[in-house]
């Protein structure tokens, strides 16, 4: 990136097995999406995991 480009960003949602979280996290990550927060769904047993990633080209 030079100076005066900005960074686009490309966003997901996705549902977090509790009982899974590591393998799911780990998959994402591979995929070059990076973990930017997670909050609960409608219920605190439902997690939702926040991805951010670079827009390419």
């Amino acid at each position: 990136m030079s100076a005066g480009t900005v960074q686009r960003w490309e966003y997901l949602t996705a549902p977090v097995l509790i009982h899974n979280t590591q393998a799911i996290l780990n998959n994402f990550g591979r995929d070059g999406w990076e973990l930017v927060q997670v909050t609960t769904g409608l219920n605190p047993e439902q997690l939702v995991a926040w991805f951010k990633r670079p827009v390419q080209g």
